[in-house]
């Protein structure tokens, strides 16, 4: 397994559109995703999108079997890829909460999601996924399929009031809360 570097806001590779994925269970789409799994668990992430380690496929990965020390407070998310993915809400209601991102390292920020969604997309293997999900499980897929559209969060926050240095926001989680 290799770790890699994730690309920090600013890199234009960020902001490019990831193409899909063409073939399936294949040793390399293996490989890439066992590096995400490392790579996202040595930073102690939620989630991880390919884009953000210059990879423009459009893979993803989220989850924990353990507490993430960066988000104690929320639900473990069972450990879940998703290649290809496309989410659609469901209903119209939007929650405002807080976001980080491994992309956007020290900061967090208010972002509007909607509070719950349908997504579909493939495994591994090329076997369907469909799944409704709500509140941070909901937060969690956006945020990392909006990297599959080069999107960071910052560039869906709506009031920069609510956007700061986590070790400033949230000082009870410091000294280990790097982003």
């Amino acid at each position: 397994m290799t770790v890699h570097s994730i690309l920090k806001m600013g890199d234009p590779r960020l902001l490019r559109v990831a193409r899909p994925v063409v073939a399936f269970d294949t040793p390399e789409l293996h490989q890439l995703v066992q590096d995400m799994w490392e790579t996202m668990r040595l930073v102690r992430g939620a989630g991880l999108a390919a884009p953000q380690i210059g990879i423009d496929l459009q893979v993803v990965i989220f989850g924990s079997d353990d507490v993430n020390p960066r988000y104690p407070d929320r639900p473990t998310l069972r450990p879940t890829v998703l290649i290809n993915p496309v989410i659609s809400p469901v209903g119209e209601e939007n929650d405002l909460d807080w976001e980080g991102c491994l992309s956007v390292p020290g900061l967090r920020g208010k972002v509007p999601r909607w509070r719950r969604i349908r997504y579909f997309a493939h495994d591994l293997h090329g076997r369907r996924i469909d799944c409704e999900a709500e509140g941070f499980h909901a937060r969690v897929v956006q945020h990392e399929c909006d990297h599959l559209a080069g999107i960071l969060y910052p560039m869906r926050m709506q009031d920069f009031t609510q956007f700061g240095y986590t070790e400033v926001l949230f000082p009870e989680q410091m000294p280990d809360s790097d982003d």
